[in-house]
């Protein structure tokens, strides 16, 4: 079959023929239909720092995706062939305290599809049938192929109550703009997004945000008054992994505001801990989905008429890959998805 594969270790990507992945009594075998770029697949494609440490060459990429169950490990229940599908990307061990507690997504053993083992962007991907999400209801391909990053999306805008709240995400990247969405969907009464970019603070304001925010020529708290807020924001979402995002995000707080970080920091950096503590601020770490509460929310949520539609913004065949990388890495647009039908 046609892969993706980090062949060398090396700057780029290489499209490559790979045997097709074989399964066991409790594996699913999955004909890839479509496939989103991830910020990991990024890493991985330019070989940096981070990448060098946690790839082992040859490598298939990837990890969002759907496609169609084409057979079952002879074990499988609840998932048949014909079954449209997308996967969660974090396999983990079964058998650690947090799992046996069903609280999965804690797994300290956790291994990443495309990351620790090969991945999906490939004809085939094979996944164990627990991993493995089926979509009940009809989903515009290109909304399914991005589930596992708006799972990242959902666990961190839903881990705070958000009705009648005034909202602060800082950076307006996918996962920015589909928290975005969810907060404005759930509830939100004023949702913020901050940016450098003046392309994706344009898709912000198609979404419907309060206030799409260039930080370069003007200040969060200029925001706060331009919405007339006089305490600061209550629910923080940190999404850009800078400095300067986080340490502006807890300037702007309330008393007993809350922060979700998903945005993960390239090195350390300090932060004013004593204005966490004055000011009673709680913080919180995200790491992608719970499994599968988040991916319930996200059902329900597309069923209940949330649009992602403006924060897919480009669309290549698989062979075109490297326009589709280029476009990624541009942080100019959205989601940018690659079609394994082409």
């Amino acid at each position: 079959m046609k892969a993706l594969v980090k062949h060398k270790a090396e700057p780029g990507l290489w499209l490559r023929d790979v045997p097709e992945p074989t399964i066991g009594p409790g594996d699913v075998l999955i004909k890839v239909l479509r496939t989103g770029i991830c910020g990991t697949d990024l890493h991985i494609h330019s070989w940096d720092g981070w990448a060098r440490g946690a790839i082992t060459t040859p490598l298939v990429l990837g990890h969002e995706f759907v496609g169609e169950v084409v057979d079952t490990g002879r074990d499988v229940t609840g998932v048949k062939r014909g079954d449209r599908v997308s996967g969660e990307g974090h396999l983990v061990c079964g058998t650690c305290r947090n799992c046996l507690a069903g609280r999965r997504h804690l797994c300290r053993a956790t291994v990443g599809l495309g990351v620790g083992r090969d991945g999906a962007f490939a004809e085939y991907v094979a996944l164990p049938a627990s991993n493995v999400w089926v979509h009940r209801v009809p989903v515009d391909l290109d909304v399914a192929a991005i589930f596992d990053p708006f799972g990242n999306a959902v666990h961190t805008a839903l881990s705070f109550p958000l009705v009648g709240e005034d909202v602060l995400i800082t950076g307006a990247g996918p996962i920015g703009l589909m928290a975005a969405a969810v907060a404005r969907h759930a509830g939100a009464r004023h949702v913020v997004v901050t940016d450098v970019s003046e392309e994706r603070l344009e898709l912000a304001r198609k979404i419907g945000v309060s206030l799409a925010l260039n930080v370069s020529g003007a200040t969060i708290a200029d925001g706060q008054r331009e919405l007339g807020l006089r305490e600061g924001f209550d629910i923080g979402l940190e999404m850009s992994g800078r400095p300067e995002a986080l340490r502006d995000m807890i300037a702007n707080m309330t008393h007993g505001g809350r922060i979700a970080m998903l945005g993960l920091p390239a090195e350390e950096f300090p932060v004013d801990f004593a204005r966490i503590v004055t000011s009673m601020i709680t913080l919180k770490g995200i790491y992608g989905r719970e499994m599968f509460e988040t991916w319930y929310a996200m059902s329900v949520l597309l069923e209940g008429g949330l649009d992602l539609a403006p924060v897919i913004t480009g669309r290549y065949g698989h062979e075109e890959f490297e326009a589709a990388f280029a476009d990624a890495a541009s942080g100019r647009g959205g989601k940018v998805i690659l079609d394994w039908t082409a």
